[in-house]
């Protein structure tokens, strides 16, 4: 049975900012398009099976890879919560201070 999706405040404000950017810097919203359909085809695949992504060092915290983005997700008995969609281009120190 798939687990109902939570989004946190900061996820939803890193997923805006990354359209934002796309938007800008192609002059088109087709990437982004694109971009948030492979997000929630991924989404609706970890709320199916929320092990697929990678354990990390928290305890029901997991990481999955898109691309050149991370969707790290906590789990609980019924939901999936989005805690963040990280541009792993950015600084890792960064990635650091959201997982503690």
């Amino acid at each position: 049975m798939a687990r109902q999706l939570i989004w946190t405040e900061r996820a939803q404000k890193e997923r805006i900012e990354i359209f934002s950017f796309w938007n800008i810097r192609n002059k088109s919203v087709i990437y982004s398009k694109k971009l948030n359909e492979f997000i929630k085809e991924s989404l609706a695949l970890i709320s199916k099976y929320p092990l697929i992504g990678r354990l990390t060092n928290k305890e029901n915290v997991r990481v999955k890879v898109l691309k050149e983005y991370l969707i790290i997700y906590e789990i609980t008995i019924n939901e999936i919560v989005v805690l963040s969609i990280w541009d792993c281009r950015q600084n890792p120190e960064d990635l650091k201070r959201i997982m503690e």
